[in-house]
């Protein structure tokens, strides 16, 4: 059974339940569009949870508050696909880290990635923490968060011009940032453990799943080449091998770690798109460009890549709300 239609067995088996229960007979086939959603769910989470780039679709918000959530993003794919079964609010917002979700506001930076591209409407105000839209009221909560915290841009530009200055020889990257690794992956794993005691406090009743980040990087990096933009440029082979074993890998295991540890499900996206990365011809992971030099992507999933995650999250999220 593919994924998609596991999928619509289960929303048909799930919805019919909520009809049953829920709607007079004479209108389960066709519910009022004013009916109340049977179930609340908030999506938090960061550029990969929001969509950000143009590959993931367009922005909605108008007036654009600078996170960036895009129509073809996940939460909106499965908000589509589930219809009234759920009531979706989603502020999930590009470059949110941990704290953004847990108390933090967060001043959003749109697409303003200097020096690869600048927003005109740059700087935006700030948007309150996360986990404030959670309440006692809702039943399910994902969350898809790290990435930022442990500063995973960040480490790729430092990538990108270390292995410029090498000229695609060496682990420039490792040498530099390997030391820094540990202690980045500790502040993960206490802050998203705090994270999660947040959300559980804020709704004690809501199912929480946690989301991992998609494979970025192909265990066979001699598929990446050198210079490609529309890859990972200037990173050498050798960083992109450290950058996925040493790096990536072990966040995802931090995630599923926390999760377990604090009653979280955690959704694996990194096992389902395996052959799916920045290097592999049939990518669900755009590389530093979409499209060089006018479609800036800074290596985020795209539309395909979004829908592999809302067959997985859609799921998670049937299988939470589905009676015992």
């Amino acid at each position: 059974m593919t994924p998609f239609v596991k999928r619509l067995t289960l929303l048909g088996s799930t919805a019919a339940l909520v009809a049953g229960a829920l709607v007079p007979t004479q209108l389960a086939g066709a519910a009022p569009a004013s009916a109340a959603a049977a179930y609340e769910w908030v999506a938090l989470g960061d550029s990969y949870t929001a969509g950000v780039i143009p590959a993931a679709g367009d922005t909605f918000e108008v007036p654009r508050d600078g996170c960036e959530r895009t129509d073809r993003s996940y939460p909106q794919v499965i908000d589509r696909d589930l219809g009234s079964l759920i009531e979706l609010t989603n502020v999930s917002c590009g470059a949110a880290t941990i704290e953004d979700i847990t108390f933090r506001a967060q001043s959003p930076i749109g697409r303003h990635l200097p020096p690869l591209s600048e927003d005109p409407d740059y700087p935006f105000p700030p948007v309150p923490p996360q986990s404030e839209a959670v309440t006692s009221g809702t039943d399910v909560v994902t969350v898809g968060v790290g990435g930022n915290t442990l500063g995973f841009a960040e480490m790729l530009f430092t990538c990108l011009q270390l292995g410029s200055e090498s000229g695609g020889v060496g682990t420039p990257c490792r040498d530099a940032l390997a030391a820094s690794v540990p202690e980045r992956l500790t502040k993960v794993s206490e802050e998203y453990g705090e994270m999660l005691a947040v959300l559980h406090k804020k709704a004690p009743h809501a199912k929480v799943l946690t989301v991992g980040y998609p494979t970025v990087i192909p265990e066979d990096t001699a598929k990446c080449r050198y210079n490609d933009w529309e890859q990972f440029a200037s990173i050498t082979q050798g960083d992109l091998d450290w950058l996925r074993g040493d790096v990536l890998e072990p966040l995802n295991k931090v995630i599923e770690k926390s999760s377990g540890d604090h009653e979280a499900s955690f959704v694996d996206l990194h096992d389902s798109s395996r052959n799916h990365s920045v290097c592999d011809s049939g990518k669900w992971v755009e590389g530093v460009f979409t499209q060089f030099p006018s479609e800036v992507a800074f290596v985020h999933p795209n539309a395909r890549g979004h829908q592999n995650a809302a067959d997985h999250v859609t799921s998670a999220l049937l299988n939470a709300i589905s009676p015992n």
